[in-house]
Order: structure tokens, then C-alpha cells, then sequence
């Protein structure tokens, strides 16, 4: 296994749906003894696989992370936490309680299925901004996951976000002919963003099938990946999922744009 000096590009992982497994059946009784599968667990074995950070969603709703699940796995992980959340009070009042290394800012429908697009940075309300500096004074360090879109970047560099995590959903799920197009916005955002002084990060239906077009775009520092490890490992194991991904990373060459 790669170690951090080795590898460049780092994989984060969403553990999110391990939880919407336990809550299936465990929801109304998280203190049974036999309550599985456990966050935390899942959260030690990926990290024993080498991923760089563990990646929670506490959405409004519970639908699957807990504030319990937040406050354990801030306390025992052995890497970095990172929470993606909506920017609600309610949630906010969490994040600055557990500091988690990271916090993500994403869009929140109560209705979605999982995250449908990227956050709307440039018609944001001040509270974004003062959602990002409290975060950060707090120790946190903030991404913003937008679109791959000229204006979303600038707005997201003009609030001062550490990070932006390029949302890669309308990539992973193009036809052929849309995908190069969806490729070709990515790769100019990334090139935007590392103009911009912030840190490139992207996520959202990667997979072990697309990951070989991703790994060309320039100035990467991140991956995040959940759905498909967790559905990866339901067949090979969730830890060789993870090695899986991070031996296909391993090649990632950190071009320059326009190489």
C-alpha cells in the first residue's frame, strides 16, 4: 500500500451508507447490542486500507449519519473527518462543537435521494459567508461542492473557501459523447480554481470504470468516494474496495493545465 509521501492524490471515504444500512433495520433501536453494521468499525477499516480522510453527511433529516456517529468518529478515527452538511444553524451548531479537519457545504433537499447538484455559491445569502468564517476561526478548514461552472468558481475564491470539491455527477452519469464535454468543464474549472489559490478536490459517482478519465485532470488533491466503495464492497470487501481505487490513484501524474 502507498504511503502519504508516496501517493499525491488522496482518497476520502463516505461512509454514509453504511449507516443507511444500520438505520434500516436499527433506527428506532441504535443501542441494541447487535445494532450493525457500525460506523466506526467501517471507519477503521477503510482507514487500515489507506484512506486519507473519512467523510460523514449529518443531514436535517437523520436519515442515515447521527450526531452520535459525528462526535464518536471525530474522537476515535485515526485520520482526518470531514462533514458535509447544509448551511443550517442546527447543523452548523454541531460542526463547530466536533471540529471536524474539514467541513463541506453543500446543497440540502429534503426530498433528494443523495446530493443532486452543486451549490448555488454565486446567488448564496450572506450566511454562507458567515457560515465559512465561523468554521474556519472555529479551526475548520471549509470546501465548497459546486459545479463545474466559470462563475461558481470565482464566487467560491471571492468568499475565501479553503477548497472546492468539483461536483463529477453529470460526468459519471453522461452517455459517451456528453461525457467528454462534462470532462472538458471539469478540467477547466480545476485549472480556474488552482489559478485561484484554492485546493481542488472532486466528487460524486466516481467510480473504478471513470476514474481513468478523472485521473487526467490537472491539480487534483482529493477524492471523495462512498456509493461505490460501499456497493464495491458489498461483493469484494470494503477495505479491497478501497485498495482497489487507491492502487488505480496511485498513477495520478499531477499534470499541468494545458499538458
Amino acid at each position: 500500500m502507498s504511503t502519504d509521501n508516496e501517493r499525491t492524490l488522496k482518497l476520502g471515504v463516505n461512509i454514509d451508507h453504511v449507516a443507511t444500512l444500520r438505520q434500516a433495520r436499527y433506527a428506532p433501536m441504535l443501542d441494541a447490542p447487535n445494532a450493525e453494521p457500525s460506523i466506526l468499525a467501517a471507519a477503521h477499516e477503510v482507514e487500515a486500507y489507506g484512506a486519507d480522510s473519512i467523510t460523514v453527511h449529518l443531514r436535517l433529516d437523520r436519515r442515515h449519519i447521527q450526531d452520535r456517529d459525528v462526535f464518536e468518529l471525530r474522537e476515535k478515527i485515526h485520520t482526518k473527518l470531514n462533514l458535509e452538511m447544509g448551511n443550517t444553524p442546527e447543523i452548523l451548531k454541531i460542526a463547530l462543537k466536533s471540529k471536524p479537519e474539514f467541513v463541506c457545504l453543500v446543497p440540502e433537499n429534503r426530498r433528494e435521494i443523495t446530493t443532486e447538484g452543486g451549490l448555488n455559491v454565486v446567488n448564496a445569502d450572506t450566511s454562507l459567508q458567515r457560515t465559512i468564517h465561523q468554521l474556519q476561526e472555529n479551526g475548520t478548514k471549509v470546501s465548497l461542492f459546486i459545479d463545474p461552472d466559470p462563475a461558481q468558481v470565482s464566487a467560491a475564491a471571492g468568499l475565501g473557501a479553503d477548497m472546492i470539491e468539483l461536483h463529477t455527477g453529470a460526468f459519471a452519469n453522461a452517455n459517451p459523447a456528453g461525457g467528454k464535454a462534462e470532462y472538458d468543464l471539469l478540467y477547466a474549472a480545476a485549472c480556474q480554481a488552482h489559478e485561484a489559490g484554492i485546493q481542488v478536490n472532486a466528487g460524486h459517482g466516481i467510480t473504478v470504470s471513470n476514474l481513468p478519465t478523472l485521473l487526467h485532470m490537472p491539480h487534483l488533491a482529493e477524492l471523495n468516494v462512498g456509493h461505490h466503495l460501499v456497493s464495491r464492497g458489498v461483493f469484494i470487501g470494503i477495505g479491497n474496495a478501497v485498495k482497489e481505487m487507491l492502487t488505480m490513484m496511485s498513477a495520478y501524474p499531477y499534470e499541468e493545465c494545458g499538458t
